[in-house]
């Protein structure tokens, strides 16, 4: 007889290089304990985005499968986002750590994460985030896993066969569709032909992958988790609002964002070729980007005498939105515009965006929360971003989307002089779409229930 004790030695020394069993494995799922996902997200903290993709995955998976039990098995949990998990969620678990040379875990506590779960569910990011693991994890165990909403652009970004200028989300969506069906990589192929449900955050991902033959059952459109996060810190958000004179529907939120995020200052690593060829793309075209943002923002400004705030969702951008929103600015507009100084979480930038009137990013992510919070929000994307802005149209956020290589500063401000004129309509549109999101999410985690119940 299997006890418990030996179940856990036995699973432990897969960090020395023992195998995983499937009969072991299979063991704890019918022991008649409460199911279990191992949650692999949370793949860095310099953005709210990635940050709020584990609260969104945790508050859609406890909403719709409150019996489940999760583990987190985290990339990141800098500048506070650990807090914000422990705190918000009591009944979370988090194990570290990673893969040895033999593709297993590299402690024992990983390793009886592993043989305890009964699915690997991957959360949301851009491509599949440590699909390495994910294969390992399969081979290893046998068991299921999943993806949660993740986008797969096979165009845009350095590298053979991508575009470093990227394209409009039309020109990425037809590029794809004529790749040769023997496009994706072995391990990702390998992967997804053998996931219980692999949910793209858009329909060009989607799309792509349906066009290259990938097998698993379930290939759907799947929102961005962010897009469940529940969290909010009305105590230091209000807070913040109110030492700054901002008042509920009389502000707007404007977030600046770079075509390529300069990783390797922020992480302190050495220079490569490849971004060289982003700085200069960044250094032709921030400049053009942003002016659109500042002519919009003296429009609202002149038209309504309302304020503006400038903030990051990144945090290379707390510093930048100063430079290129604020800074240029007549003086007479730059008195309205308060300056939010420091980065911070997803969960106070929760408590913000439900306060203002709309929230106008280059950033993906933001918008996503305000939209969760009830509030009028718009993706300026640019085309070296991945083609997971697709999703906004996919939500029925068409009106609210625009690239921006095809949009001018006049409208932006006409969009959202709308918004202004009749917020009630406004408000009324976010409802819909969080309707449509609210229905995906609920079938995202019906995929997750039945692939732990052995039914996918």
């Amino acid at each position: 007889m299997l006890t418990r004790r030996r179940f856990l030695r036995q699973s432990a020394t897969a960090a020395t290089g023992a195998t995983l069993l499937p009969s072991l494995l299979s063991a704890a799922a019918k022991s008649g304990r409460p199911p279990r996902v191992l949650l692999r997200s949370s793949w860095q903290s310099v953005n709210i985005g990635d940050i709020g993709h584990t609260p969104g995955a945790l508050s859609l998976l406890w909403k719709h499968f409150p019996e489940v039990e999760i583990t987190l098995w985290p990339g990141s949990l800098g500048h506070g986002s650990r807090q914000l998990l422990t705190a918000g969620y009591p009944r979370l678990k988090i194990v570290e750590g990673g893969l040895g040379k033999d593709d297993k875990p590299n402690n024992p506590q990983l390793a009886q994460a592993w043989a305890e779960t009964d699915l690997y569910l991957s959360g949301s990011g851009s491509g599949f985030p440590a699909s390495n693991h994910a294969v390992a994890f399969h081979k290893q165990t046998g068991k299921p896993v999943g993806v949660f909403g993740v986008s797969t652009d096979p165009i845009s970004g350095i590298g053979p066969n991508r575009d470093a200028e990227g394209g409009t989300l039309r020109s990425i969506r037809e590029r794809a569709l004529k790749l040769p069906p023997t496009h994706l990589a072995d391990d990702l192929r390998y992967i997804m032909d053998r996931a219980a449900f692999f949910f793209c955050r858009d329909t060009i991902s989607r799309d792509y992958l349906k066009a290259q033959g990938v097998k698993s059952p379930i290939v759907e459109f799947g929102p961005d988790a962010q897009l469940g996060m529940h969290l909010r810190d009305d105590a230091r958000g209000h807070a913040w609002l109110q030492a700054r004179g901002l008042e509920e529907g009389k502000f707007i939120c404007v977030i600046p964002r770079l075509r390529y995020t300069p990783y390797y200052k922020i992480r302190n690593t050495p220079r490569t070729p490849a971004d060289d060829i982003r700085d200069a793309i960044n250094h032709r075209t921030t400049e053009t980007d942003h002016a659109k943002l500042r002519e919009m923002i003296v429009s609202y400004v002149k038209a309504t005498g309302n304020k503006v705030m400038v903030c990051a969702e990144m945090t290379y951008q707390v510093e930048m939105g100063k430079e290129v929103l604020v800074d240029p600015l007549p003086a007479e507009i730059k008195q309205n515009v308060v300056w939010r100084d420091t980065y911070w979480l997803p969960d106070e930038a929760a408590s913000i965006y439900a306060k203002a009137q709309c929230v106008i990013s280059v950033e993906c992510h933001s918008p996503l929360i305000a939209l969760h919070n009830g509030t009028p929000t718009f993706y300026v994307r640019q085309p070296t971003d991945t083609c997971k802005g697709q999703m906004y149209r996919d939500i029925g956020a068409d009106d609210w989307f625009f690239e921006v290589d095809e949009t001018s500063g006049a409208q932006l401000w006409s969009r959202l002089e709308a918004i202004h004129r009749d917020p009630a309509r406004a408000k009324a549109k976010v409802k819909a779409i969080m309707a449509t999101v609210e229905a995906r999410q609920k079938r995202m985690v019906d995929a997750v229930r039945a692939a732990v119940s052995g039914k996918a």
